[in-house]
């Protein structure tokens, strides 16, 4: 199966899964007795969206056909789908949404200034994402932070897949399962142009077969937009740390994001993370 193709069947099994859970009331239809799913109809669907039943049954299907930004635009509106969710449909029907990351291409290390910048942010965890998640490069504190990400494969250096899969990251965050959530949920925001390609196949099927959690959560099929928030990390050798998570695209490498953990002012965390990354020197040295 080609990309293409593939990323036709995600669309139609995504259009769907929100079918399936569209509110009725919210949208003024009847209730219908004796149906195993409270959603919409593929008929009723078509109404909403201007296009003809066989048309948005071809479209949940993955048929061969292109639909237009314009039709996609509307069936999200009559799905009442999240901007998010709205700009993953668009991804993977080979337009660009409004809130769009560009695709880049997995690949090796990134540019050595991303490295300095990186290291110019000494006394605040980060590291450089690639395009598929992988994670490409990072500085001393994000290692005294997480130091099992220095030991850990290369092929396994994916967030999403440390994120499941190492438990060292679960003792890291004492909100593992809504942290979790919402890292499969962004990712998928991001990955609708990606769908097809090899790295990501691989990546998704490999965490379909090793965890039931991402199983789960990936069977639901959230997507959300990335927002910087506070998160809670536990560090053994000094405590909660209490940190913002920011993201950034450098404009000039738009296929890596900038992640960057600082620590939230009042909190006592600056403190910790300055004792966390001289301890780590000093273990190093």
């Amino acid at each position: 199966m080609d990309k293409r193709t593939q990323q036709r069947v995600v669309l139609g099994e995504f259009l769907r899964v929100r079918r399936e859970a569209a509110p009725r009331a919210e949208l003024g239809m009847p209730e219908v007795p004796r149906r195993r799913t409270s959603g919409l109809r593929r008929e009723e669907v078509a109404v909403l969206s201007g296009v003809s039943v066989t048309w948005y049954t071809w479209l949940e299907q993955g048929r061969d056909i292109n639909p237009s930004k314009q039709v996609l635009d509307a069936v999200a509106r009559a799905l009442r789908l999240s901007p998010a969710e709205h700009d993953y449909v668009l991804a993977l029907g080979g337009h660009r949404g409004e809130g769009a990351s560009h695709a880049g291409q997995a690949g090796g290390p990134p540019p050595p200034h991303i490295q300095r910048f990186l290291d110019a942010l000494h006394g605040y965890p980060a590291f450089a994402l690639g395009p598929d998640w992988s994670i490409a490069a990072w500085n001393t504190a994000y290692a005294a932070l997480y130091p099992n990400i220095e030991i850990t494969a290369p092929a396994d250096r994916n967030l999403l897949w440390l994120v499941f899969m190492d438990p060292a990251i679960r003792d890291l965050l004492p909100d593992w399962d809504i942290d979790s959530g919402r890292f499969l949920a962004e990712f998928r925001a991001e990955a609708g142009p990606r769908v097809g390609e090899r790295s990501y196949t691989e990546l998704i099927d490999r965490l379909l077969s090793s965890s039931a959690h991402f199983r789960a959560g990936w069977e639901a099929g959230s997507v959300e937009r990335f927002v910087s928030r506070e998160r809670r990390f536990f560090h053994e050798a000094v405590g909660e740390l209490l940190l913002e998570h920011h993201q950034l695209e450098p404009a000039d490498v738009p296929e890596i994001q900038i992640v960057a953990y600082l620590p939230v002012p009042g909190s006592g965390a600056a403190e910790r993370l300055a004792e966390l990354i001289a301890r780590a020197r000093s273990d190093s040295g």
